[in-house]
């Protein structure tokens, strides 16, 4: 099953028991601001490495090239 962004935040935040806003909290933003950039899944690339930090994971980002299967 294909999650998107804000999906897989909620899983790992869940599987850590902790509230939104706890990760609003963690990642210095308010409940509101916070809430609003997981209903649009709009996350800057320095945002997310912040929450994965808070959820003690590591982020990581990968460009696959379709012509080699290489991973940038």
């Amino acid at each position: 099953m294909d999650m998107n962004t804000a999906e897989k935040i909620r899983f790992l935040a869940g599987r850590r028991n902790m509230t939104m806003g706890d990760l609003a909290e963690g990642t210095n933003q308010t409940r509101q601001n916070f809430s609003n950039k997981m209903t649009r899944c709009n996350f800057k690339e320095s945002e997310l490495a912040e929450i994965a930090g808070v959820l003690g994971c590591e982020l990581k980002i990968v460009f696959v090239d379709k012509q080699t299967g290489d991973e940038i």
